[in-house]
C-alpha cells in the first residue's frame, strides 16, 4: 500500500545530542530525517518526537529540533516509544492510523517502537535512510527483523513522492527541491 499523508503520523525517535555523534552515517541520517520532517510540516502530517532520558543523552540535535512543531518533543525512559503513555497518547490523538518512524538507534528504540506499534495493529513504516545505529551490522539486523514482522522499509524519497502523489501541485514544486 502506498503511503498517504492524510493517514500518516511521523514519529521521530531519539535524535539526541550525546548519542548522535556515535551513529554510523549520522550526517546522512539527519539530512534525510530533516527532509521527511520538512515534508511532514508542509503536508500537515502530525509529528511526535521522543527523547530517551534527555538528562543523560541530551536533547534533540538542534538541526532537527528547529524543524519540529512546538510541543512535539516527549521525554521517555522506555526503549519503545510506543510503551510511553505520553508518546502513544499523542500518536493516538492525531487520529492518523499509520505511523512512519525515523531516528536512532535502529536496532533498539526504532525497532522496539515499530514492533510494538505493529503488534498493536498499527501499520508502521520505517524510513531506513533516516535511521541508523552505532554499528552497521546492528542496523542490518534491525532491517531484517522488521521486514520479517511486516514493517515496511522505505527511503525518504519514497515517502516524499508517495505523500505528494502528483507532479502538478504547489507541494511538489516546493518539496521536490529537498530531493535535488
Amino acid at each position: 500500500m502506498l503511503l498517504d499523508a492524510a493517514r500518516s503520523a511521523l514519529l521521530v525517535v531519539d535524535l539526541q545530542e550525546r548519542l548522535a555523534p556515535a551513529i554510523d552515517g549520522i550526517d546522512q541520517v539527519l539530512a534525510n530525517a530533516a527532509r521527511v520532517i520538512r515534508a511532514a510540516r508542509r503536508l500537515d502530517v502530525p509529528i511526535v518526537c521522543s527523547e530517551q532520558y534527555p538528562k543523560g543523552l541530551g536533547h534533540t540535535v538542534p538541526p532537527i529540533a528547529e524543524l519540529l512543531p512546538e510541543g512535539a518533543i516527549v521525554d521517555k525512559v522506555e526503549f519503545s516509544a510506543a510503551a510511553n503513555a505520553a508518546v502513544s497518547g499523542r500518536l493516538a490523538a492525531t487520529g492518523r492510523p499509520e505511523v512512519l518512524i525515523c531516528g536512532i538507534e535502529a536496532h533498539v528504540c526504532v525497532l522496539q517502537s515499530a514492533m510494538q506499534l505493529a503488534e498493536g495493529g498499527v501499520p508502521v513504516t520505517v524510513v531506513r535512510d533516516a535511521c541508523s545505529s552505532r554499528r552497521p551490522e546492528s542496523a542490518a539486523a534491525a532491517w531484517d527483523r522488521l521486514a520479517r514482522h511486516g514493517v515496511e522499509l522505505v527511503t525518504s524519497e519514497m515517502v516524499l513522492f508517495e505523500w505528494m502523489r502528483r507532479a502538478d501541485s504547489p507541494e511538489f514544486r516546493e518539496l521536490s527541491k529537498l530531493i535535488k
